[in-house]
């Protein structure tokens, strides 16, 4: 056994697991082996010194390694200690950090949302919604609880009849629609993403929606131009495609068209200290995306000036919510790797399985943060349960 592979494998893993080659097995630990790991090609010492999680990732891609237990449960194990994880940022300078121009970062965000309407079909619920539920009962399924987010996000927007009402980075719509059934509202989404328009543009119109509801083709960094006025805000898993060093921006362009008085509600994924990001989900999942921390949004909200009224981390909801989608992934996976491929299919549930493996750990949370632009607009003086 390749004894860089095994010390360093040891250093990263703190639970007993078997390690299998095809000349050797050996169980590494004193305790009952959690697991196996099977090697079926070696993966260059240069490759995980420059990154952990892009080597390991890539490997188990191609099938160069693979486990004989649940994914979720194998990387749950181990993900917890991604602080020993090796990262040589100068190698992976063009992955870790990527132009946060306009022209750049729509095609970032494009590769990822415009794979096809079809394939998120696939394994989001009803609603298509692309974030984190919110599960009241242990026993709501996936689509109950998405539709528990959105009536969650709607209380604590305090929405009125007749309000204007902005959703940045809308997907494909449902919370718009549904605040503008439920509360009769009037609302204008935003995306990057041609086929979320073009899903949500055709919902409108099958839906009678025209004289209350719009989308639109436009980046956020368009709104401080666009003559557009709203008393609600919403941006429900938007931000971390904005980049660190666009947070400023991205607030002033939200106040620029905030009403004073009005409410802006900001839900993202949130991280305890500020960092680049993770060289796998950026090549592969996401190009460009950042997960800013919580401390950093708040700082930039007192500069601005924008009032913090509450807030909720939702982590411990979007361990179940990946899970969820992994579930209905996995009972489509001889249906996605002939339309797609292998590797892309082991990618896709290598992305969900971590990022609930990362969840759970508390490597990232999940925060939603409501804010007022200006102060005694007369809202309630509880908090909304």
């Amino acid at each position: 056994m390749n004894e860089f592979i095994t010390g360093y494998l040891q250093k990263i893993i703190p639970v007993s697991f078997n390690l299998e080659t095809a000349e050797e097995f050996i169980t590494i630990g004193d305790a009952d082996p959690a697991f196996t790991l099977k090697i079926n090609r070696n993966i260059p010492k240069r490759e995980l010194l420059n990154s952990t999680s892009l080597a390991l990732g890539e490997a188990y891609m191609r099938e160069d390694i693979d486990v004989d237990k649940d994914l979720f449960e194998v990387l749950d194990s181990f993900l917890g200690e991604m602080g020993k994880f090796s990262v040589n940022r100068g190698a992976l300078r063009r992955i870790l950090y990527t132009s946060k121009n306009m022209r750049s970062q729509e095609q970032e965000v494009t590769s990822h949302y415009d794979i096809g309407n079809d394939f998120y079909k696939l394994w989001l619920d009803e609603t298509m919604s692309y974030s984190c539920g919110y599960f009241k009962e242990s026993s709501d399924t996936l689509y109950e609880a998405q539709v528990n987010k959105v009536e969650h996000i709607l209380d604590k927007m305090y929405l009125q009849e007749g309000m204007n009402m902005l959703d940045i980075g809308c997907g494909w719509g449902f919370l718009l629609k549904h605040a503008v059934k439920k509360y009769g509202v009037k609302g204008v989404g935003i995306t990057l993403s041609r086929e979320q328009y073009a899903k949500f543009q055709k919902d409108i119109e099958d839906e009678g929606l025209q004289d209350s509801l719009e989308v639109r083709l436009m980046d956020y960094r368009e709104l401080k131009s666009s003559g557009l006025a709203f008393d609600r805000v919403v941006s429900v898993g938007m931000l971390e495609h904005v980049g660190r060093g666009n947070y400023p921006l991205f607030l002033e362009c939200v106040q620029s068209v905030l009403k004073t008085g009005g409410l802006f509600l900001l839900h993202y994924i949130s991280a305890l200290q500020e960092f680049p990001g993770d060289a796998f989900i950026k090549k592969y999942i996401f190009p460009g995306g950042v997960i800013p921390s919580l401390r950093e949004i708040i700082h930039i909200m007192g500069d601005k000036k924008l009032y913090t009224v509450d807030v909720e981390s939702m982590r411990r909801h979007y361990t179940k919510t990946l899970l969820c989608w992994r579930d209905n992934l996995l009972k489509h996976k001889e249906e996605i790797t002939e339309s797609y491929g292998k590797e892309f299919m082991r990618m896709w549930e290598l992305y969900l399985a971590s990022c609930a493996a990362t969840f759970h750990n508390g490597i990232i949370d999940l925060h939603q943060i409501v804010m007022t632009n200006g102060i005694n607009n007369g809202l309630p003086m509880t908090r909304v349960v």
